[in-house]
C-alpha cells in the first residue's frame, strides 16, 4: 500500500494528457530540479533498449535539471528516427525552462516499434510546464501508468542532528517485469546534499536488493530505468549519514518494487522464493529465479492448488553445481513439504491447499547448509494476465 507522498524541496513537477495514449489519461510528465542537483541513475541491459535510455545514459554526465517522461509510446525499435525524436524532445522541453538540451533526461514507457509524435510533444510540453508545482508528483506517478491499476509511491524520513532528511519514490510496472538492473521506470527524490559517486554507489545497492530481485514474467523491458537525484536542500551531507540514508533508501526502493509485483497484470498472489544454504550468491538467486519463472509452478499459485512436484521439478532443473537431492527442504509458509529430499511425513494436503489459498506466500527452499539466503519476489499467473497482453495494443 502507498503511503503519504512527501514533497521535497527542489523538485517541481507537472502532468498532462497530451494524447500520447489512446484514452484520456495522463501521460506526459515533467520533473523540474534545482540547479546543484545531482542525479545518478540505472538503466536497462536489454541489447534493443529505447532511443531515451540511450540519450539519458549520455545527459546523466552534464548535471541533469530535467526529467520528461512520457507513457503510451516506449520509442523502442525506432532506429534513427527515434533517436532524433528522444532529442527533438528534450530540446522542446530545454528551450521552456532555459537549460541546456544535454541537462534533459528523457523516458518512455508503453508499446514498442512506434514512432512518437513530436507535435503532441510541441503542444503539451509547453502546458505542462505552465503547471510546475512541488505538489504535483502524485500526479506523476498517475502519469507514468500503462497497464498499472494504481500509483506505486513510498516516502521516508529521518533525522540527522535536527535536521529532517527525506526521500520520496515513485514507480511504474506492472508487466515485463523482469529487472536487470533497475525497474521498468522509477523515480526517486532525495533533499540530502551528495555528490554523483555517492548516489551512484547507494542507488546501486539499493536496485539490488528490490527491483533487481522482482519478476512478473522474466521479461526484461527495453526501457527499465531508475533515477535518484539529491537537491541538498536539507542542510545534510550524506557523508555524515550514509549508512542510515542506505537504509531508508532500501525501504523505498523494496516498497516500490513489492508494489509493482503486488500490482503484477492479473496478479492474485504475492509471492516469496527464499533460497537458503547455496554455495554462492548466484546459486541461491538461480534457484529463486527458476521456481519464480516456472509457468506450471505460477499457474499452480494461481488456481491455489498445492501442486508441490512442480516446484521440486524446477528446483531439480536449476543451472547450478553440487545441487544433492539429500540437502533440499521445501516449506510453503511455515507447512514443511520436503524434508531431506522426500515428501515430509507430517505433510498433509489439506494443509498445503491452505497455504496455496492465502495471498502472500513465502516457498522457502534450502539447498545446502550455508549462511546464504537470496529472496526474490513474484506473482502467480492468472486469466487475466493471459488476457491483458494479448490485447496490450488494442
Amino acid at each position: 500500500m502507498s503511503n503519504t507522498l512527501l514533497n521535497i524541496k527542489g523538485i517541481s513537477s507537472a502532468a498532462i494528457n497530451a494524447q500520447i495514449k489512446n484514452n484520456d489519461a495522463l501521460d506526459l510528465s515533467i520533473i523540474h530540479l534545482t540547479e546543484g542537483t545531482t542525479t545518478a541513475g540505472v538503466f536497462t541491459q536489454n541489447v534493443f533498449c529505447a532511443a531515451p535510455v540511450l540519450v539519458a545514459k549520455n545527459h546523466l554526465q552534464y548535471s541533469p535539471l530535467a526529467l520528461l517522461i512520457n507513457s503510451g509510446n516506449a520509442n523502442a525499435g525506432t532506429g534513427t528516427q527515434g533517436m532524433q525524436n528522444t532529442v527533438t524532445t528534450c530540446k522542446i522541453l530545454a528551450n521552456e525552462l532555459g537549460i541546456k538540451l544535454e541537462q534533459v533526461l528523457p523516458f518512455s514507457t508503453g508499446v514498442i516499434g512506434q514512432q512518437l509524435d513530436v507535435s503532441k510533444f510541441e503542444a503539451s510540453v509547453p502546458l505542462a510546464t505552465a503547471q510546475l508545482s512541488a505538489d504535483n508528483l502524485g500526479m506523476v506517478a498517475k502519469g507514468i501508468l500503462t497497464t498499472d491499476l494504481v500509483e506505486k509511491t513510498h516516502s521516508k524520513t529521518f533525522e540527522v542532528n535536527g535536521k529532517v532528511v527525506s526521500i520520496t519514490g515513485i514507480a511504474k510496472g506492472s508487466g515485463m517485469i523482469r529487472p536487470d538492473m533497475a525497474t521498468m521506470l522509477s523515480f526517486i527524490f532525495t533533499d540530502i546534499g551528495a555528490t554523483q559517486a555517492q548516489l551512484q554507489e547507494c542507488l546501486s545497492k539499493a536496485v539490488n536488493q528490490s527491483f533487481n530481485r522482482i519478476t512478473v514474467d522474466g521479461d526484461t523491458s527495453t526501457n527499465d530505468a531508475c533515477t535518484l537525484s539529491a537537491t541538498a536542500k536539507s542542510g545534510v551531507e550524506l557523508a555524515d549519514c550514509a549508512a542510515e540514508f542506505q537504509k531508508v533508501l532500501n525501504e523505498v526502493a523494496q516498497s516500490l518494487a513489492h508494489q509493482i509485483i503486488k500490482d503484477g497484470e492479473g496478479a492474485t498472489k504475492f509471492v516469496e522464493v527464499c533460497v537458503k544454504g547455496g554455495e554462492s550468491n548466484d546459486d541461491c538467486l538461480e534457484v529463486a529465479y527458476t521456481v519464480a519463472h516456472s509457468p506450471l509452478v505460477k499457474t499452480a499459485l494461481f488456481a491455489s492448488d498445492a501442486n508441490w512436484g512442480r516446484i521440486l521439478a524446477a528446483v531439480g532443473r536449476a543451472n547450478i553445481n553440487n545441487l544433492s537431492i539429500e540437502d533440499i527442504n521445501i516449506s510453503l509458509n511455515s507447512v514443511s513439504i520436503v524434508k531431506a529430499g522426500e515428501p515430509d511425513e507430517s505433510y498433509t494436503e489439506a494443509a498445503g491447499s491452505a497455504e496455496m489459498a492465502k495471498e502472500d506466500i513465502t516457498i522457502t527452499i534450502n539447498i545446502g547448509q550455508s549462511n546464504l539466503v537470496e529472496s526474490v519476489w513474484t506473482t502467480d499467473f492468472s486469466y487475466d494476465y493471459v488476457k491483458i497482453n494479448a490485447e496490450y495494443r488494442t
